[in-house]
């Protein structure tokens, strides 16, 4: 299945994913009736009870759940007796489909989405039920309604959160998928046209298409969902069409799923790139048995000739044997290697190898201490919320600016979940809950509104990056770093802003810049293009109140010139300006800066390093790769492939720590130091890191593979 960053590349979606993208959810959030996202076009997200009128009876959204394969899911219920359902939907946008295509494939979908048993006898071989698929007749979308799993999650969400399973588990697995595959490629199936079929193949199991219930007893049950004869229509025609799949691929796709259960990750953390079960050294050394059957589903030797003969050749393997000492039980390259090469040669190589782990022990050794050194901080860390202690009971209400990063980020998805559902009632076992509440500032100049809700005793604490004015009866505790991104047009690399700035501009300029002294570009170099500055500014109080403290140095002449000409923008609107000047074949000179949780994760615009006097520039942004700061000739659309390096961030001119700010009295229930101990446990610093936060202190590289309540 194509990725999400080949997807609908004729929306100029930000994070260049327009389906997985959470801006057309915050717009039909924002904008009652929102059909389109604001920023690129592509359709919004359904609204809460949203009603869809199928054959079968009409269903109601409840909530929108995320993204998986093609399509958008929602948790919903069947209106005439109220049984919950889940509500996949499909999209045709007018981009990407003409109308002939989307009529066609409407017409397809209906007639092929969902099976059933020819017989009408309730099939029990773990394929999630459908109870009708629906075709929008005036819009862009298409539903199939299914029968919700309780408490299931995809296998790659359960890799996520519980890490690698064991051989045992993957053998069951592997069990009840050639138990499902059996079913589905010998019975004879009804399609909703009533149109029979003997046996059909899956096309497109993956771990993001099977679904795991685990049951009371630790045991569990898994489903396939999201056929290839449905989902593969929604697949924009520009790209090329997958050809039928056979029984055999469906074997190859299963084999390569037990592997990655069993190696706990699917790709390699170094190069990013999958990893390959050809390479001997990805594999578990604990069961060479299961091992060798699953080179035998992945084809790497003999092929089983159908799902029925893998399940019986799975069950009669012999029990794990731990691997050891089996040398009958090497990948097929070993094989061939050891008839091909004669002993001296071997004997050469095994040398070769020995003085080659010397030197990689030495290297390893000698930096050792520096490695430990960096993440001793994370290590003395709590590790999650449940390991908090003396968690108050009661409700806490705090708040924060309405305009704030704390605002923002609490709306972001993490872990198939929001920043804010999580931090609500962080420790399950306990009886706190903590309700967030904005404020509005009277004053944006001084957004002080919070500090204010907690000295009249009206809030219990707040979350803020302004806290010169606290008086000695307020405590604050740090939790995360945040700052400021200063971002020019960024498109065509040999001809861009950015590049001609060489990707970076000092404080003295943006000062300058920012007060009107500097109104064309070749006032800061002659080189730079013979175009006008255009000064934009977020509309966030604390973000201009951080920028006016550094940049301006608080003075209020300048701040009045700040205030006269330069133009307050969304940040998102900003960058919307930006492409839409760029894609109409202009040059554009605008210039604007933006928190980073609004800033990082997109490609219209380039985040400049900042210098500060005569100091080297500083770029926190780091190319995930090759562990270095990003320049203008990066691909930015590439977004997962970078990151804020907490190190470097330390020495960032723009940035600055967010604290909890809470009262002193001892008459008061700790609510506000508690919570400041929930963020700053592992499990809060990797939720705050995900969502555009800087984390205290370095964290190890792998730690966004994991759900942050798993980390290790």
């Amino acid at each position: 299945m194509p990725s999400f960053e080949s997807l609908y590349q004729e929306y100029p979606c930000s994070y260049n994913s327009p389906l997985s993208c959470d801006r057309p959810f915050q717009t039909a959030q924002q904008i009652k009736g929102a059909k389109f996202c604001l920023e690129c076009g592509f359709p919004a997200t359904l609204p809460q009870e949203a009603e869809i009128k199928g054959s079968q009876g009409t269903y109601q959204i409840a909530s929108f759940i995320g993204v998986r394969g093609l399509g958008r899911l929602y948790s919903g219920v069947q209106l005439k007796d109220k049984q919950p359902v889940i509500i996949k939907e499909y999209l045709l946008p007018n981009r990407c489909f003409n109308e002939n295509e989307t009529q066609k494939r409407k017409e397809t979908f209906k007639r092929v989405g969902g099976i059933s048993l020819a017989d009408s006898r309730i099939q029990n071989f773990r394929l999630v039920e459908t109870k009708e698929a629906i075709a929008d007749e005036k819009g862009e979308r298409c539903y199939l309604v299914t029968q919700g799993i309780e408490s299931s999650q995809t296998l790659a969400n359960y890799l996520i959160e519980k890490g690698a399973m064991t051989s045992a588990d993957v053998r069951e697995v592997l069990n009840q998928g050639l138990q499902t595959l059996q079913f589905l490629h010998t019975q004879k199936l009804r399609f909703p046209s009533n149109q029979t079929q003997l046996g059909i193949t899956h096309g497109n199991i993956s771990l993001d298409s099977t679904l795991i219930k685990i049951e009371n007893n630790q045991k569990f049950s898994i489903y396939f969902c999201d056929l290839a004869i449905w989902e593969n229509l929604f697949i924009p025609p520009i790209i090329a069409q997958p050809t039928p799949a056979r029984p055999e691929q469906d074997l190859e796709s299963l084999g390569l799923l037990a592997f990655y259960l069993w190696t706990g990750r699917t790709t390699n953390f170094l190069s990013t790139q999958p990893i390959d079960p050809r390479d001997n050294q990805q594999w578990p050394d604990t069961d060479s048995h299961l091992k060798q059957f699953i080179y035998r589903l992945i084809g790497l030797e003999t092929p089983f000739e159908n799902a029925e003969a893998a399940r019986q050749a799975l069950l009669q393997l012999p029990k794990e044997d731990h691997g050891k000492g089996s040398s009958s039980l090497r990948s097929p390259a070993s094989k061939e290697t050891a008839k091909r090469f004669p002993m001296p040669l071997i004997l050469l190589v095994i040398m070769a190898l020995l003085l080659l782990s010397g030197g990689i022990w030495y290297w390893l050794w000698g930096r050792k201490p520096d490695s430990l050194n960096q993440y001793i901080l994370w290590s003395r860390l709590v590790r999650n919320f449940s390991e908090v202690p003396n968690v108050p009971s009661g409700q806490f209400i705090y708040t924060g600016e309405k305009e704030s990063t704390w605002s923002y980020v609490l709306t972001q998805p993490v872990d198939n979940s929001r920043l804010g559902d999580l931090l609500t009632r962080p420790k399950p076992d306990a009886t706190a809950t903590f309700k967030y509440e904005s404020v509005l500032s009277a004053n944006i100049s001084n957004p002080i509104k919070s500090i204010e809700e907690i000295q009249t005793n009206k809030k219990d604490f707040a979350i803020t990056s302004l806290v010169d004015n606290i008086t000695d009866k307020l405590a604050k505790k740090q939790v995360a770093y945040d700052g400021l991104i200063v971002f020019v047009a960024f498109n065509k690399r040999d001809s861009n802003l950015a590049n001609a700035l060489g990707g970076q501009i000092n404080l003295e300029q943006l000062h300058q810049i920012y007060t009107g002294k500097i109104t064309n570009w070749q006032q800061i170099n002659p080189k730079l293009p013979n175009l006008p500055v255009k000064p934009f500014a977020p509309n966030e109080p604390e973000a201009i109140s951080k920028f006016q403290e550094i940049v301006l140095k608080n003075s209020p002449q300048d701040e009045a010139l700040f205030a006269a000409k330069v133009t307050k923008l969304d940040t998102t609107k900003t960058q919307n300006q930006i492409r839409s000047e760029t894609l109409e074949g202009r040059t554009t000179g605008i210039i604007s800066f933006g928190i980073i949780s609004k800033t990082w994760k997109q490609c219209t615009g380039y985040p400049l390093a900042i210098a500060d006097d005569k100091k080297s520039a500083v770029q926190p942004l780091f190319q995930k790769r090759d562990r270095r700061s990003i320049n203008p000739s990066d691909d930015l659309c590439q977004h997962d492939d970078y990151y804020v390096d907490v190190t470097t961030f330390q020495s960032y001119p723009l940035g600055y720590p967010i604290f909890v700010v809470y009262p002193k009295d001892s008459n008061r229930l700790p609510g506000g130091s508690t919570f400041a101990q929930m963020l700053t446990t592992r499990q809060g610093q990797c939720l705050l890191s995900k969502v555009g936060l800087v984390a205290l202190q370095p964290m190890p590289d792998d730690i966004n593979s994991y759900a942050c309540k798993s980390v290790p």
